[in-house]
């Protein structure tokens, strides 16, 4: 049996985000999928950043200690 690559899921969205993505794969010429897919992983992107914002905004006081580019990537 041939495993899927991808994995459908189901939401519900309001009428007026349903209208804006439809808009939107309209204007870039792709499937409604394609263009909620999209958002999606731009959406979890957007996520992992204030994660990490987070993370180096804690880490940054007047006594953080310093690496090395050449240290850090070792």
């Amino acid at each position: 049996m041939i495993t899927p690559t991808k994995k459908r899921i189901n939401i519900s969205v309001s009428k007026e985000t349903d209208t804006a993505m439809i808009a939107l794969a309209k204007r870039d010429r792709v499937p409604l999928a394609t263009k909620a897919s999209h958002l999606i992983s731009l959406a979890l992107e957007i996520e992992e950043d204030q994660v990490l914002d987070a993370l180096a905004s804690k880490r940054d006081t007047p006594r953080a200690k310093f690496v090395s580019h050449t240290l850090a990537w070792r």
